[in-house]
């Protein structure tokens, strides 16, 4: 089957957020909870172009920390505790919050790349010959 054949997705952060495959939306895009699947189990997209990096870190722990520095203060000024009852209520709720957001996260970031052909930047160096020739005809 050729790329054509499949119903490849048009709302990268919904494929992604349910975890399948950006080009069959039917396989699966985890190997683990984080870890991605070589390829897709249905069609066979090799997912080796996938890099989201740190970047669902980054976007969870942004998102996680509001919420929880509010309920922190809420915590610290409502009931004045010890700082370590802090460890038991505060730092599991942005450690799950993270987790809970991560994979989801992943999954549109490598859906996304898929979906606008992300890949490396190259160096156009045909490009900057023709510029410089251009520049030094002016």
């Amino acid at each position: 089957m050729s790329s054509e054949e499949y119903n490849e997705t048009e709302v990268p952060a919904v494929t992604g957020i349910r975890g399948r495959c950006p080009r069959c939306q039917q396989g699966h895009l985890f190997a683990g909870y984080l870890k991605l699947a070589d390829r897709c189990d249905v069609c066979g997209l090799d997912f080796g172009f996938a890099d989201p990096a740190d970047g669902p870190a980054f976007f969870a722990m942004s998102i996680a920390a509001v919420p929880a520095l509010a309920f922190a203060l809420w915590f610290q000024f409502t009931f004045e505790p010890p700082i370590w009852a802090h460890l038991f209520t505060t730092l599991p709720l942005t450690v799950g919050a993270c987790l809970l957001l991560l994979r989801p996260l992943k999954g549109w970031l490598v859906c996304s790349q898929y979906f606008h052909k992300a890949q490396e930047g190259t160096i156009d160096r045909q490009w900057h010959a023709a510029e410089a020739r251009r520049r030094d005809e002016h």
